[in-house]
């Protein structure tokens, strides 16, 4: 896999808001994405040992060093960050110096009230036909 994938809560409200932020600012179109619904996300998760109905998270999968690196929740956030143009790797490097479990309770604490506070979709958005092709299993 050439692209880091990014996977998301196809029905977040706020996780959508996320993927049209990266779509807007990944000028090289570095990024692939794909829902946690979708079967794609499943079978990837699963070979990662990973569960996509943890709809709490999101995921980004990228090949380092001749292998696929799962990485999760504020890593994946950070990771995201580093790679856009402009001020974010700043903000991302400036994040990394957060520890950790500092970062993903504070990741977790959006995380667990985001429907309440940024609403949800009753089913994953389509993406426009400029971006379609960034999406896996639309």
């Amino acid at each position: 896999m050439e692209h880091p994938v990014l996977l998301y809560d196809g029905i977040c409200a706020l996780c959508n808001r996320m993927v049209q932020f990266v779509l807007r600012h990944d000028g090289e179109k570095k990024f692939r994405f794909a829902s946690l619904q979708s079967a794609f996300a499943t079978k990837l998760l699963g070979e990662h040992g990973a569960d996509a109905s943890d709809l709490n998270s999101i995921y980004i999968v990228v090949f380092r060093e001749e292998k696929e690196v799962l990485l999760k929740r504020s890593d994946a956030a950070v990771f995201v960050m580093e790679e856009l143009p402009g001020a974010w790797p700043a903000v991302g490097r400036v994040l990394r110096l957060v520890p950790r479990p500092l970062r993903d309770w504070g990741y977790s604490v959006i995380a667990r009230s985001r429907y309440q506070l940024f609403g949800k979709y009753e089913t994953c958005p389509i993406p426009s036909e400029n971006d379609r092709e960034r999406f896996i299993e639309v």
